[in-house]
């Protein structure tokens, strides 16, 4: 046998027995440098006057750990890291200094173990020239999780054509808190539906497990887990007090479509669960994820979380060892676990436990390819970047995404010869406020604002005027705005919040925005939570000056959650919803706005009428009466599953086979088919969204009002229908019991499918 032979090079082998001679030869200190991703990524490189090059911080990071776990954010660009076009890594170079990180660990460590480079992608990459497609709250009104599978598939390749490996995306957050900043990066306040979307996030970007050593794959890190929609006050990262049955119900189903689609990366949240912080707790993200789902994966730790924990261990050894022993096995910039050979020594936490997060992340190495092949191609991000296939798939996913709420005598689509249209508002005009936060410094003239997708489209003349700004008080822009729509036979407003974020703010630790007291119109995003969820500023007096003209308004609403809108909805003839539409999003408003495209979206988060009537999602606990305030209807302004069309469809004849089954046949793996026709009896073509609901009548435990368990989208001619079927299983009828058992339990169920949460057929199945 050659006398160079090393067992964990030797790719014939199976993984696992390289990972254990790797392993086997590795000091304490090597193991903790695998563990760690203290550095941010912008900072391992510098632009100088002969070019770029990795700096001395970069070379003792990987010093410290004679190599490194992983490296974060080598391209991310955005106000918080400072990168913009003069002093970031060029596209086309891209793949050249991702070589070079590698080539200078691999060649300057004992081991010359590969690093992964982990990129933010929650809406698209957030790099120079990354693509960026609908915010989540917007890809979850698709309904369409077969286009968003397609969609992040061009994300993968995107991100791995600049040599990156992993995706940090948010997938797991369910909105049950609109207040809360983040709501933009959540598919809905629905479990089932953001699970869906959650599985094809996956499949797209990871795929299969063999294709992950291709060049067009980066492993999936879903984030986040678990519980962070529920933040007590809306506040960012604010504790989650529920129970494991609401925990199990409404929060965990998406990391567990996320297991089941194969995913390889979880991070951990920021908040607590009944009075356990998710970064140290063994049952979530050992018991739970690990032992009952089979996740083989790694948990990353969020941003510094893991030094959060030193308010209960009391020093940074303590907290270290507390994150691993419960199950986190990378970090992100904290300083504890640079401790980890300390913890140790001290006896805090046995080297058994660093060796079981070392294998999972070196699993990851391997199953990438990097020991075979750590290096890009160097000209691949020229030839995928910005690619005209992703631009019409993101073009899609916009157009699907917005939701029509408010269509008054069919006043839209509008006439293209409409002599004279008046685009007014702070979201008419300013590409930044339609891509949502987590976006990259913009290259100008990239992308399309509402105005300049209008004045595309428009034959007739468009005037354009500002009004006002999303936050600010002042007036000063009304009598601009007024006098356009005057002159004018009708207006289009743009309103909502932003996201934007700009090199006036402030950053917590973990990049956070930091907004109050600094100009900025960000109403949105991490760290930017609300009290009042109406429209900032003085838009909401922009809308009544502008509705005492008499012309009609369509209003067009950009924002990353769902705001209250009761007080413009009857100064409006239209509304159309665009949430933050992305690079594409002037084009498909438009599009819409004219009737090119037929709106498909339908809401995938309730609209509340008012801050003060929260919680208002959907699918509360069924307390056997009418709920309601004496000062306030209960219901939402727009309930869960709406949105209007250009034509009409009609649902009728809902069947289910069998209508009686027995027990013993559920848990056996029998399938239950729901049967309903679908017409489109009006005169334009369109896409309807079927969906199925359940309500378990007789149940050991309270049930909610109607749960969501099916959906289809179809596309529908004018005057043709189709029958949809629809498939209820086991684990769509059973209950976490009053002994937190997963089971189905006699009785009967509605059944009940429509083209909303409200208008509904039912039937009655029975389980005997």
């Amino acid at each position: 046998m050659d006398v160079k032979y090393v067992k964990y090079k030797d790719r014939s082998l199976p993984i696992e027995e390289r990972i254990e001679d790797l392993l086997s030869r590795m000091t304490l200190k090597e193991k903790v440098g695998q563990l760690n991703q203290k550095m941010y990524g912008w900072e391992a490189y510098q632009k100088t006057e002969d070019g770029i090059e990795l700096t001395e911080a970069f070379k003792e990071e990987v010093a410290f750990g004679d190599g490194m776990g992983a490296l974060y954010g080598l391209f991310r660009s955005d106000p918080w890291s400072a990168v913009t076009y003069e002093n970031g890594i060029p596209t086309d170079e891209n793949a050249k200094w991702a070589n070079k990180v590698q080539q200078y660990i691999i060649e300057n460590t004992r081991l010359g173990i590969p690093v992964l480079l982990s990129e933010e992608c929650p809406h698209g990459h957030q790099a120079l020239d990354g693509t960026l497609i609908p915010t989540n709250i917007g890809a979850g009104s698709t309904w369409n999780p077969e286009l968003m599978e397609e969609a992040y598939s061009y994300v993968a390749a995107e991100v791995r054509s600049r040599g990156a490996h992993l995706g940090l995306i948010s997938t797991l957050d369910i909105l049950r808190e609109p207040r809360w900043g983040r709501a933009e990066e959540c598919y809905s306040e629905d479990p089932y539906l953001a699970a869906k979307m959650t599985s094809a996030a996956v499949k797209g970007l990871q795929g299969e497990r063999t294709e992950l050593a291709q060049q067009n794959k980066i492993i999936a890190v879903l984030k986040h887990f678990s519980g962070q929609g529920e933040g007590q006050g809306g506040h960012n990262a604010g504790p989650a007090n529920i129970g494991e049955r609401e925990l199990r119900e409404i929060h965990l189903p998406g990391m567990k479509a996320g297991v089941e689609a194969g995913a390889l990366g979880c991070m951990a949240a920021y908040n607590e669960i009944d009075g356990i912080p998710c970064h140290a707790n063994a049952k979530l993200l050992t018991d739970i994820l690990r032992d009952e789902w089979g996740y083989e994966g790694i948990v990353m730790a969020d941003g510094v979380a893991v030094d959060r924990l030193t308010q209960l261990a009391g020093d940074y050894e303590s907290a270290a060892a507390m994150a691993l022993s419960a199950g986190v096995d990378l970090s992100l910039w904290d300083t504890s676990f640079t401790t980890l050979e300390k913890a140790v020594e001290r006896g805090l936490v046995p080297e058994a436990i660093i060796d079981r997060a070392v294998r999972r992340v070196l699993h990851l190495k391997f199953s990438l390819g990097l020991f075979e092949q750590p290096y890009t191609e160097e000209n691949r991000s020229t030839q995928i970047v910005g690619s005209e296939s992703f631009r019409q798939t993101n073009l899609q996913v916009a157009r699907e995404s917005a939701v029509l709420l408010k269509n008054q005598d069919n006043l839209l689509p509008l006439s293209k010869q409409t002599k004279r249209i008046a685009v007014i508002g702070p979201n008419a005009d300013q590409i930044y406020n339609q891509l949502g936060d987590y976006t990259a410094i913009q290259r100008d003239g990239k992308g399309r604002t509402i105005l300049q997708g209008i004045k595309e489209i428009a034959e007739g003349e468009v005037v354009y005027a500002k009004g006002c700004s999303v936050r600010g008080n002042s007036t000063e822009g009304f009598a601009e705005a007024i006098n356009a729509a005057k002159k004018s036979d009708v207006v289009i407003l743009a309103l909502g919040g932003s996201s934007m974020r700009n090199f006036d703010l402030e950053f917590d630790s973990n990049g956070a925005a930091i907004v109050s007291g600094n100009p900025t119109d960000m109403d949105c995003g991490e760290g930017v939570d609300l009290a009042d969820l109406k429209l900032g500023g003085v838009q909401e007096l922009l809308v009544k000056e502008i509705a005492a003209t008499g012309k009609p308004i369509v209003t067009v609403l950009i924002q990353g959650r769902p705001h209250a809108i009761t007080n413009i909805v009857d100064d409006c003839s239209a509304i159309l919803c665009g949430w933050y539409p992305g690079q594409e999003g002037g084009q498909a408003l438009a599009e819409i706005i004219f009737g090119d495209v037929n709106p498909s979206g339908k809401l995938s988060v309730s609209l509340p009428r008012s801050s003060m009537q929260l919680p208002v999602y959907y699918n509360q606990k069924d307390q056997g009466r009418e709920l309601q305030y004496i000062d306030s209807p209960a219901s939402p302004l727009y309930s869960f599953g709406y949105g209007l069309s250009y034509t009409q469809f009609e649902v009728s004849n809902i069947q289910i086979s069998p209508s009686t089954i027995p027990l013993d046949q559920i848990n056996a793996g029998a399938v239950i088919d729901v049967q309903v026709d679908v017409k489109n009896i009006g005169s334009v073509a369109g896409a309807e969204v079927a969906q199925l609901y359940i309500k378990d009548m007789e149940a050991s435990i309270t049930r909610r009002v109607k749960e969501l368990k099916g959906f289809r989208k179809i596309w529908l001619e004018p005057n043709e229908q189709k029958t949809v079927t629809l498939q209820l299983r086991k684990d769509d009828l059973a209950i976490w019991n009053h002994e937190m058992k997963f089971v189905v339990e006699p009785g009967h169920i509605k059944i009940m499918v429509g083209n909303d949460s409200i208008n509904l057929k039912e039937t009655i199945l029975t389980i005997e």
